[in-house]
């Protein structure tokens, strides 16, 4: 593993009251030494005079903070110095850094060299990666859990179980001819069946998990003039969308993001649905449609002062919610069973609202659980659950053995203890510079 010692900036770039560069790696006791005029106590925030290694100019007053390896977050020798943040005192501080034989750290470099060391698991990565991009609440809750180890935990517990079936199954090979319990063999293959369906029932979640981290999408369907950007800029509090009694103003699809529950939730405006000659408009339907499609709910919308539009309707189905907007000019058909609202004068909006919130909670999942949050995690799990079918109706003792050995790979493979090589680029390149 590369040890070179590398530096970042913890805080947002450009101007700002205080400014955190990270240091970690072999020689990081020696360069903060060399800046500080020695090395403070261990974890003790020290107020320091720094000044630059080769011409000894006063670059700024700091604290500064010492920890020594193994116990820091990389599990390096790091230090931490907190600046005033205007960006003429943190370049300063960098090219004194660098004159001290430092580099600048590649994105996500530090909590990779925390994951090598063993700091973390991969898991616990992803979920740091997932708290500094979480928007919402529930997003948060979910990140920290998973930081914590809550994953880690429960894949550890399964590898943990399949290790000792693999003993049990080992020693049945081994000593066969030795006087052991006549249901050793068939108690292995009883206790691996228990633990496919445990999996089984965790990858049942309907990607609950992964939709609370990456977000649900609204797709907002109806004919033009039926109020759907109205609705969307009366939802979100704000003009996200333009407003005309012209049909066909929406050409494109406009997307705005919505916390519902703490769950992140994208509207997507579309283009009202009729046919059409003009080009551009059509361009912007075959858009609506295709945003219909592989959104996670259709929200429709039908005008009070308008027939049902037909089009409109062939979108119904069971897990679409139904919305008769500009109730102030008129009432339901008959049989009509979806909302009521007015996005003029707000009729129905917070009930429309709290609906929305509802069915996003549903399709995120309760942010209590355990919860896959990313497709490699899926696909893992997935093969550990085939290998486990593979043993019941494997014919010998050996074939089983390694059917759990393959299913022990797969789960490795989520937490990083074996082959994870080609993912690590992927999973470190999620984070920013100085973490």
């Amino acid at each position: 593993m590369n040890e070179d010692p590398i530096f970042a900036l913890a805080t947002g770039a450009g101007r700002a009251a205080v400014a955190v560069l990270r240091l970690s790696g072999q020689g990081s006791g020696a360069i903060l030494g060399k800046l500080a005029g020695g090395l403070p106590r261990p974890r003790m925030a020290s107020l320091r005079q720094l000044r630059h290694p080769d011409s000894c100019e006063v670059l700024d007053q700091a604290l500064v903070l010492w920890f020594p390896g193994p116990a820091s977050y990389t599990g390096e020798d790091s230090a931490e110095f907190h600046l005033h943040g205007g960006p003429a005192v943190v370049a300063g501080v960098a090219e004194a850094l660098v004159a001290t034989g430092a580099r600048p750290a590649e994105a996500g470099e530090f909590t990779r060299r925390a994951f090598l060391n063993g700091k973390l698991d991969l898991t616990a990565a992803e979920g740091i990666a997932d708290l500094i991009a979480a928007e919402t609440a529930g997003q948060r809750r979910q990140a920290l859990r998973q930081a914590g180890g809550a994953l880690a935990t429960l894949y550890g517990g399964w590898a943990g179980r399949m290790t000792a079936l693999l003993a049990r199954q080992e020693a049945f090979i081994e000593f066969e001819d030795e006087d052991l319990p006549a249901d050793l063999d068939a108690a292995v293959v009883e206790a691996a069946a228990a633990l496919r369906s445990e999996i089984a029932t965790h990858l049942a979640d309907g990607g609950r998990g992964e939709r609370l981290r990456e977000g649900l999408t609204v797709a907002i369907l109806g004919a033009p003039n039926a109020g759907k950007s109205s609705l969307l800029n009366a939802l979100v509090g704000r003009e996200a969308a333009i407003v005309s009694a012209r049909a066909g103003t929406t050409r494109d699809v406009v997307e705005v993001r919505l916390d519902l529950g703490g769950i992140p939730v994208t509207l997507a405006d579309t283009a009202g649905l009729r046919d059409t000659l003009d080009d551009i408009e059509v361009e912007g339907i075959r858009r609506a449609r295709q945003r219909a499609e592989e959104a996670d709910l259709l929200l429709l919308v039908f005008a009070a002062d308008q027939p049902l539009d037909v089009d409109t309707l062939a979108w119904r189905r069971p897990d679409a919610l139904v919305v008769m907007n500009k109730s102030d000019l008129g009432g339901p058909p008959a049989g009509f069973d979806g909302l009521m609202v007015s996005a003029r004068s707000g009729a129905g909006l917070e009930t429309l609202r709290a609906r929305l919130e509802y069915e996003a909670v549903a399709r995120a999942g309760s942010t209590a659980e355990t919860l896959l949050t990313r497709p490699r995690h899926r696909a893992a799990l997935q093969e550990a659950i085939s290998w486990l079918s593979t043993l019941q109706s494997a014919p010998l003792p050996e074939l089983r053995a390694e059917a759990l050995r393959a299913a022990l790979r797969a789960l490795g493979r989520i937490t990083g203890r074996v082959g994870v090589e080609a993912v690590l680029d992927v999973v470190f390149g999620e984070f920013c510079i100085g973490k």
